[in-house]
């Protein structure tokens, strides 16, 4: 990581990026790109794509997600409360006490999650809030609200930032999943500083609306007909107290890249990533899932004709948290598997299990 990469890794996931709302931080993550790709696409949601190497027949894709869970205002009272709505999965047991920037057309109006004293309510009956139990306090009255440009539909995002933990955690809100951009974007810039020539059209991928369905990864996939897509996203450090193994898998933080076994992956380029973890003797680890991955990869995968699409998943503690943490090494580790496997691949690989 040289510290330009650092200084865009903590400018891109400082920047609110909530589903649905996803510009400000795809123009931070397009910025800086720029230099190490041929052409860019943009979609009508906002699905911005890198293109190195245009116009060749075979097609491979890179991909991460640019959103992050929030918040909707959903009502206001005369007092000046807001109550609200999920944008994703946002979890309302974390919300109270923590600050909120909500964002309107005339700028950031501050907000808190407030919640009663433990000295007014009765411990024994206590439940964990529900999302209909949160209320934002602004120190305002719904008309102060309403001329700051406060109204139903505005989007709410946690104040929290990135910082570091005993030198060797990166720690935030919204590493889901734009620490996946920060890696694929350093993949492009590896290729693009080491000139390295590759024998196809990479399109290295950062979708949108991936936190309330894969929609953007949906959208994208159905335009780009890619050959093979390498997806990456954040999977559970299952090590964390609270996590089941028998049931959730043995991963933790440290450990390395988790490879996805599951009937959205293609079998053939899993074994291929395997191999060149392998050969370049990068540690990793194994996860199965039952159904579908629960990321982008299963977009790709069932796009058109259908796409042989692999997952790299990073570990993460706390998902859905404004604490979500990663190590340092395994962010480093991804980014150095998905370029050595770009390397090795080759135009018109065929993956398919019968020829």
């Amino acid at each position: 990581m040289t510290e330009s990469s650092k200084t865009f890794l903590y400018q891109y996931l400082n920047n609110p990026s909530p589903t649905g709302f996803e510009a400000s931080g795809q123009r931070i993550w397009l910025d800086y790109i720029k230099p190490y790709i041929d052409e860019y696409i943009v979609d009508t949601y906002g699905t911005v794509v890198g293109v190195i190497n245009p116009g060749q027949p075979y097609k491979v894709v890179i991909e991460a997600h640019s959103d992050e869970i929030s918040w909707f205002v959903n009502y206001i009272s005369d007092d000046g409360y807001i109550y609200v709505r999920r944008n994703g999965g946002s979890d309302a047991v974390i919300a109270p006490s923590k600050r909120v920037n909500i964002h309107t057309k005339k700028g950031i109006v501050k907000g808190i999650f407030g919640w009663p004293a433990i000295h007014v309510r009765d411990l024994a009956k206590d439940t964990a809030p529900k999302v209909t139990d949160l209320t934002i306090d602004c120190g305002a009255t719904k008309k102060e609200l309403e001329e700051k440009g406060v109204h139903v539909g505005c989007v709410i995002t946690f104040e929290d930032e990135l910082t570091e933990l005993n030198d060797r955690y990166f720690v935030g809100r919204a590493l889901d999943n734009r620490v996946g951009g920060f890696m694929i974007a350093e993949v492009a810039r590896l290729l693009k500083e080491n000139q390295v020539t590759l024998p196809y059209t990479l399109y290295v991928v950062n979708a949108v609306q991936e936190e309330i369905g894969l929609r953007g990864a949906e959208m994208i996939a159905r335009r780009l007909k890619a050959d093979v897509a390498i997806c990456t996203d954040v999977t559970h450090d299952t090590t964390s107290p609270r996590y089941d193994k028998k049931e959730q898998g043995d991963l933790r933080c440290g450990g390395g890249p988790v490879l996805c076994y599951g009937p959205a992956v293609q079998n053939n380029l899993l074994d291929f990533l395997i191999g060149v973890a392998e050969e370049k003797e990068i540690a990793f680890q194994r996860q199965a899932v039952s159904r579908s991955t629960g990321t982008d990869t299963d977009s790709f995968a069932y796009a058109a004709e259908g796409t042989a699409s692999a997952l790299i998943s990073l570990p993460l503690k706390y998902m859905h948290t404004t604490v979500e943490t990663v190590s340092k090494q395994d962010v480093q580790a991804v980014i150095t598997l998905m370029y050595e496997t770009l390397l090795k691949l080759e135009s018109g690989q065929d993956f398919r299990y019968l020829s």
